[in-house]
């Protein structure tokens, strides 16, 4: 494994996003709005032995949104904490307080060989959405029971993903039901299939998970070069760094290998995952 993983304190989950720490919500919201203090859930979550390890949060184009945007919070058990395995099921908290994002909690897998965080698709784990409108209680410890219920059966389909070997064409076949979701049509690479190479030597091999895995750091990380056939122009990709472009990506990109396990083993079954 690549790296030992200690929990985010305060002080850390401060410097790296502050509008964890935001009290109130943006003056623009409506007086329905309920506001859902994201600092008091990551305590509640602390009490349930699910600990944060890692946070990120938006750019702002508006100033006066800053302290109040959209924030995304990953958890992992005090277990795996102590005792880690190559794939860990973790906890994934999203919210803002600008109502530009829902307060959301989802399901996600850290992946230790190369510190990739997937994020599981809808299809597979429907994500618990809180509102923030409404008197009612935020009923989170349901939402953590259900995602510690579900850990085994997202580790089992791991391992079904380990278990079903890609040709080169079934490889490009995914590389290229992929491909819009990173770039727009008039964006042309110059070789697409780089981004099947994998940035470790770990990573060269044939199975379903760790192409998956190949093409959701390379999606999201990778420089790769083209051309833009509305500009005329040469473009080099980079890094993403929006926080919903990452999601979008990630579940896609899981969705698409839903899909070729369904089809190469016929006995696998993809249902939504009920806790």
């Amino acid at each position: 494994m690549s790296k030992t993983i200690k929990p985010l304190t305060n002080e850390q989950l401060r410097a790296k996003a502050p509008s964890l720490f935001q009290n109130q919500p943006y003056h623009e919201v409506s007086s329905k709005y309920h506001f859902i203090g994201t600092i008091d859930i990551i305590e509640q979550l602390r009490n349930e032995s699910w600990f944060p390890v890692s946070v990120s949060e938006a750019g702002v184009k508006n100033l006066d949104k800053d302290g109040f945007q959209q924030h995304y919070v990953r958890f992992q058990h005090f277990s795996d904490l102590i005792n880690p395995n190559a794939n860990v099921v973790e906890l994934l908290l999203f919210n803002s307080h600008d109502r530009s994002k829902a307060f959301t909690i989802s399901a996600g897998i850290y992946r230790y060989i190369c510190s990739n965080g997937l994020i599981i698709a809808d299809s597979v784990f429907d994500s618990y959405k809180i509102k923030h409108l409404g008197d009612k209680e935020n009923d989170v410890i349901d939402a953590v029971n259900k995602i510690t219920q579900i850990k085994p059966k997202l580790l089992d389909k791991i391992s079904k993903f380990e278990s079903i070997t890609l040709n080169q064409n079934e490889k490009e076949t995914f590389l290229q039901s992929a491909l819009p979701l990173r770039f727009e049509e008039h964006l042309e690479l110059d070789n697409p299939t780089e981004l099947l190479t994998p940035l470790r030597i770990e990573d060269e091999k044939d199975d379903l998970y760790t192409v998956l895995n190949i093409l959701q750091e390379n999606f999201l990380s990778s420089k790769v070069s083209g051309y833009n056939k509305e500009t005329k122009r040469r473009f080099t990709s980079k890094q993403i760094t929006s926080i919903s472009k990452d999601v979008e990506i990630n579940k896609g990109l899981w969705d698409i290998a839903e899909r070729i396990a369904n089809i190469k083993d016929g006995s696998y079954e993809s249902p939504l995952i009920a806790a």
